[in-house]
């Protein structure tokens, strides 16, 4: 059954079959590509594809069950020399009647967060290529570095004064060096 889409990568889930899964295959090209990039801070974003499939969940909910694999390049935290990263990572989400996703809160009260991450409140359409994106934000690395980079060390004094390094922030280590040298003497 073929499924109705108003946009590739959008499925209307009153389309959607409750018997047969509806498979999707998003593989961008280089213009949709860099738009991706630019929205989410990238260098460039060399490859990207999502596929996968969306299946029936109970009576009422969906499963979306897929494969994202990418090739980013982001800056290097250190130097910002371009480290490119290879993702791949499996993605699984669950589109569920919001009564079930969201508890009734009073307006001002606080709300704890779900333990099942995965859960998303069902809507009129099922956005796989909004999917894929939030997939690839959260799967990029946070502090992308160069093989070669080195942090080196920061030492700040004033005028005269002598300047507070690494090592006299960790007294402990002086006394495991005073202690070794303890027993080594004895």
């Amino acid at each position: 059954m073929t499924n109705a889409k108003s946009a590739p990568g959008v499925f209307r889930v009153a389309a959607l079959s409750s018997k047969t899964p509806q498979q999707f295959d998003l593989r961008p090209e280089a213009e949709a590509r860099a738009a991706i990039a630019e929205q989410i801070g990238l260098s460039a974003l060399r490859k990207l594809s999502f596929s996968g499939e969306i299946a029936p969940l109970g009576k009422r909910g969906w499963e979306l069950s897929g494969t994202l694999g990418a090739t980013v390049v982001q800056p290097c935290v250190v130097t910002l020399a371009p480290v490119t990263t290879r993702i791949d990572e499996e993605v699984t989400r669950r589109f569920l009647p919001a009564e079930e996703v969201l508890p009734e809160v009073d307006p001002g009260a606080e709300i704890e967060m779900p333990e099942d991450d995965t859960a998303e409140p069902l809507g009129d359409v099922i956005d796989t290529r909004a999917v894929m994106i939030e997939a690839l934000t959260l799967a990029l690395p946070l502090y992308p570095r160069a093989e070669d980079a080195e942090l080196g060390e920061a030492v700040f004094a004033e005028d005269g004064a002598e300047p507070l390094r690494d090592a006299d922030l960790k007294p402990f280590a002086a006394l495991a060096a005073l202690k070794n040298k303890a027993s080594d003497d004895g």
